[in-house]
């Protein structure tokens, strides 16, 4: 069986500033049969996600996670920086060794942004939409966002007990907005970026504080309930995408795809079976796999 490398060492190379402990289980609640474990819990670390790739490439299993008070150098999509007041977010990466093909994996990510819906109406009572690819929406401006990795795993570690395909894992992290100041913007930050512009926090839309524990407890727990559901069975693939679709904001929208290479406007018609993007261009049906998008109308 693989060590994992000690929190302790990994925060020492980060800097004085990261102290890494292990924390208590996120709940108790979790059904039988759900591979999550403990979250592993940092005051302050570069990214959640890096530090849980370094852990899966020495062999964690699935169902370990990572939660953090900050991130001094938090990463969104096209390298955009997240950033928060400090305290304020629910901040987590979530590690799975999917035993889907791996052109199927963009499913953990909608699961997780699912999970996370799930976290904020059950914790906070607020209603959020999805936006495709990895947004959480109130009305348009951006609570959560969710980022996926893939992680190239050395031959040579030692997976500990656990599925998975060999030679590569899947780290998925999170940010949900819960609790800002009444004077703090994300915009005094990043300046006049657009999704600064539109982003909120679950406490302005609730119009009260938000227990931020509870959110990251439900998020964790509703993350390994429909993993177990999952299964890579075809009906659970089907049913999860059935619930992304009816909470997608993006359906029936004029959307603009910005790739890395060109950007087209269309409107977006649905989800595929591993959950691309379908978008109606006018001249044909485009398949977008991966991509920025913005809602035009």
């Amino acid at each position: 069986m693989a060590e994992l490398p000690d929190p302790g060492n990994i925060s020492a190379r980060q800097g004085s500033a990261e102290q890494a402990t292990r924390g208590a289980p996120a709940s108790t609640t979790q059904p039988a049969g759900v591979r999550f474990l403990a979250p592993i819990r940092l005051e302050v670390v570069d990214s959640t996600s890096r530090y849980l790739a370094d852990l899966a490439r020495a062999g964690a299993p699935e169902g370990t996670s990572v939660l953090a008070e900050r991130q001094s150098a938090g990463r969104g999509r096209l390298d955009r920086r997240w950033v928060d007041p400090g305290g304020g977010s629910v901040l987590c990466s979530v590690l799975f060794r999917p035993e889907l093909p791996m052109r199927m994996w963009n499913l953990f990510s909608l699961l997780v942004a699912l999970a996370a819906r799930d976290a904020c109406a059950d914790a906070a009572s607020v209603d959020l939409s999805c936006k495709w690819p990895n947004d959480l929406h109130s009305a348009d401006r951006k609570v959560a966002g969710v980022l996926a990795e893939v992680v190239e795993v050395p031959a040579t570690a030692t997976r500990l007990e656990g599925p998975g395909v060999a030679g590569a894992a899947l780290v998925v992290g999170v940010g949900i907005n819960c609790n800002w100041p009444s004077d703090w913007e994300p915009s005094a930050v990043l300046g006049a970026d657009a999704l600064a512009l539109r982003a909120t926090s679950l406490d302005r839309l609730a119009g009260r504080s938000v227990d931020r524990d509870a959110v990251a407890d439900r998020l964790l727990d509703r993350v390994g309930q429909r993993l177990s559901a999952l299964a890579g069975s075809p009906p659970a693939v089907r049913a999860l995408l059935a619930e992304y679709r009816r909470n997608l904001s993006t359906i029936g929208r004029l959307v603009r795809v910005e790739l890395a290479d060109e950007a087209f406007d269309g409107v977006a018609l649905d989800v595929d079976d591993e959950g691309h993007l379908l978008v109606d261009v006018g001249a044909c049906i485009r398949t977008v796999a991966a991509g920025d998008v913005i809602h035009l109308g």
